[in-house]
């Protein structure tokens, strides 16, 4: 598995926690930025970490803001993204057994580093269930077209 990650400067306090928790696992990851707590734009990052899943060079992507909230609305705009904001466990638990989705958003103004680091593990090791919710994802994609 190979995980694209981005944040701006409201996401970024969660970044190294989050990255620690990817070498720990061993997953590999590419870091797309930003690097530094100078303001920035999210939409930028949520379109290179969004576009790096789309297009298949990540099976998944971590995008990290303020509140989540922001980079999420941007990463959905990208085709085949399923982009969840995430606050708790059931929700992280949920969003990839019913939703597949392929993006995670977290921010860095609401969560701790540890909380952020749960809800990813969850997120991660997740199944999908498939069956119902298949058709469901068939139906959102159609909203695509």
């Amino acid at each position: 598995m190979k995980i694209a990650i981005g944040c701006d400067h409201g996401g970024i306090v969660l970044k190294p926690a989050v990255t620690a928790y990817l070498d720990s696992k061993k997953i590999e990851y590419v870091d797309l930025g930003t690097y530094t707590t100078d303001s920035v734009d999210y939409p930028v990052y949520a379109k290179k970490v969004a576009e790096a899943v789309a297009s298949g060079e990540c099976d998944k992507g971590i995008l990290l803001c303020g509140t989540g909230i922001g980079m999420s609305i941007a990463a959905n705009k990208v085709k085949g993204i399923r982009a969840a904001v995430l606050s708790d466990e059931f929700s992280a638990a949920a969003c990839s057994a019913h939703n597949n989705a392929n993006v995670l958003c977290l921010g860095g103004r609401i969560l701790s580093p540890e909380k952020a680091t749960k809800l990813v593990d969850l997120w991660l090791t997740t199944p999908f269930e498939g069956g119902r919710h298949v058709r469901r994802l068939d139906e959102i994609a159609d909203l695509e077209k």
